[in-house]
């Protein structure tokens, strides 16, 4: 169960993933809006176990204390973006880790370049790129802690290995696949 939900000023993209079996639930980027995010959480009958952040900036994570203190979910982070939240986060995200969310298993791909300790989240079939890789883009990497190299490294070396099919959740504007942005992303198709 995937549930998509745009919220804030900057309209970053905030999912909810669930099993149906179990129903425990996960929740990527609260950014903002908590009360619809939570409604959402309501009417799907799921119990948050994890509130997930893909990186530190204040429009994916701005939430994250709120929706914490109602659904009493860990919050993690990679530890190289935890001095941007206000509070202290339940435990750290790091490359190759793995949870368990019902029967689902979520894999962590550390991804520096849009923020130092920016994270793709992999789940069957799917990957949650964040801000790292948009549909036609990727994430800016002139904010403080930003690496271009980095970033285009990671999502060669990292994202597009997982397959053609996989589909791509990222922290903004609409979904894709990893086949599209491979053949089709200009930043992947013009030799950088």
């Amino acid at each position: 169960m995937l549930k998509k939900l745009v919220v804030g000023l900057y309209q970053a993209n905030c999912y909810i993933l669930g099993c149906k079996e179990t129903r425990e639930g996960a929740v990527i980027d609260p950014g903002d809006e908590v009360p619809r995010i939570v409604k959402e959480i309501s009417t799907s009958h799921l119990s948050i176990k994890y509130i997930l952040l893909t990186h530190g900036h204040f429009d994916h994570s701005g939430g994250a204390k709120q929706l914490k203190t109602i659904t009493n979910a860990r919050v993690m982070i990679h530890r190289l973006d935890a001095s941007e939240l206000d509070f202290s986060p339940d435990g750290y995200l790091s490359e190759g880790q793995q949870l368990q969310l019902g029967t689902y298993l979520l894999t962590i791909l550390h991804i520096p370049g849009h923020s130092p300790g920016g994270v793709c989240i992999q789940a069957p079939g799917v990957v949650f790129t964040g801000d790292s890789l948009f549909a036609g883009s990727i994430g800016r990497t002139d904010l403080r802690g930003g690496n271009h190299q980095q970033l285009i490294a990671g999502i060669i070396k990292k994202v597009f290995p997982l397959g053609d099919e996989v589909r791509v959740y990222p922290g903004h504007g609409p979904n894709s696949t990893i086949g599209r942005e491979r053949r089709t992303n200009p930043w992947f198709t013009q030799g950088t």
